[in-house]
């Protein structure tokens, strides 16, 4: 079970000084430093009651790696306490830990409220949901409050929404949503990946679950993949935690260990990445080649106030921006950079980019790609951690 206690310091330290300090399992007579990876995937017990006790405890012993694991553990503490939450239940993937929470929350009859700017796979199975098991779903532009709670009926039992919305960089009022959530006893999920815990913690601001893709900053490297749902108290995370067992999307030991390493450095990562990215946004805004430019640390983006209000350090390191071509511009500009890699992801050290019209939202049709905010030559773009000015270069060529 994750503490809020601050690491072995003692002391009050900030997310930035926590991501370092991850609390390593203890061992007899001294401690390693770093967090062991515990492949093994099965627990012996003295007796039968105490092996009986372990089962009905998600907190207590390890019993078996589908239930919980020292290394996994360690990383769900980790994260839990970085949000501010009670606990947290790691997946081997992002969609792994959303998909097993809405499924653990909702049932045929049920309604969710979602935002409709939100990442292509949280889409996809929020219409299968929708298509084949009898869950309604209602998408909102959810930079408006009010259409927010007119939104909501008596069946509805989540309201889902991104910090920051992707690719279109969307950041939306978290109080005042959240605080509709709770008047009408809906369960908020607020999906953080874009954000971190460095540049916002929703259940601060509300939040009853927040969901990771670890897959993208908290690895960090291109060389894992895992999520994470934190739970703002102990009751909820129960209650999905007994009921997510039996859907076996595990993190695996190998993965929360990567991500663990992957962790200790997202205070000096994030930081640049938002950096490079606020550079690299002012100065596409001024290309001719470019229409608009979505990054919310520009004063002219709709969510600047927001913004501004809401992320603390930063804006993030994803931008996207229409070229003036349409998506022959969009193909032509991605196959042209050579610095960045064309690849499926973010949060990488490397900067990434993508076309997401033909990708990661392909499977919209033309007038959900507009509900979404993503036109035919719109191009995502991950800043990494290389000189802003390289970048800068490489992003202008292929523009040419």
């Amino acid at each position: 079970m994750a503490s809020n206690n601050a690491p072995s310091t003692g002391v009050g330290i900030r997310p930035s000084s926590r991501t370092v300090h991850v609390a390593v399992p203890p061992v007899e007579g001294s401690s390693p430093l770093g967090v062991p990876l515990y492949q093994g995937h099965t627990f012996t017990f003295p007796d039968a009651d105490s092996m009986g006790a372990a089962f009905a405890d998600p907190g207590g012993p390890f019993v078996y790696a589908r239930y919980n694991n020292p290394t996994a553990r360690a990383l769900e503490d980790a994260v839990a306490g970085l949000e501010g939450g009670a606990a947290a239940i790691g997946s081997a993937s992002g969609m792994g830990s959303i998909t097993s929470t809405l499924w653990a929350l909702l049932r045929p009859g049920d309604h969710v409220v979602a935002q409709n700017r939100l990442y292509g796979g949280t889409l996809g199975i929020l219409g299968d949901l929708d298509q084949r098991w009898g869950v309604q779903v209602t998408r909102v532009a959810a930079g408006d409050p009010a259409a927010v709670e007119a939104a909501i009926t008596p069946r509805t039992r989540v309201l889902f929404l991104e910090t920051i919305a992707n690719p279109t960089g969307e950041v939306v009022d978290l109080p005042a949503l959240t605080a509709i959530a709770a008047r009408n006893g809906v369960t908020a999920i607020v999906d953080n990946t874009f954000a971190t815990p460095l540049l916002c913690r929703p259940i601060e601001h509300g939040a009853d679950i927040v969901v990771h893709s670890a897959t993208k900053y908290l690895g960090g490297h291109s060389d894992v993949i895992g999520g994470l749902a934190v739970f703002a108290d102990d009751a909820l995370h129960r209650e999905v935690r007994g009921r997510t067992l039996e859907f076996g999307s595990v993190l695996d030991p190998a993965s929360a260990w990567l991500a663990i390493r992957g962790l200790q450095t997202l205070g000096v990562r994030v930081p640049r990445q938002s950096e490079n990215a606020q550079t690299l946004a002012e100065r596409l805004a001024e290309h001719p080649a470019v229409d608009t430019v979505h990054y919310p640390g520009l004063p002219g983006h709709p969510s600047h106030a927001t913004a501004r209000a809401l992320l603390t350090g930063g804006f993030g390191g994803v931008l996207s921006f229409d070229l003036a071509g349409g998506a022959d511009a969009g193909r032509k500009f991605v196959n042209s950079v050579r610095l960045a890699a064309l690849a499926p992801s973010l949060g990488d050290v490397r900067s990434l980019v993508m076309h997401p019209a033909s990708t990661s939202h392909r499977n919209l049709d033309p007038e959900e790609l507009a509900a979404a905010g993503i036109g035919p030559g719109l191009v995502r773009v991950s800043t990494g951690i290389e000189d802003v000015e390289d970048l800068w270069t490489d992003l202008e060529q292929a523009l040419a």
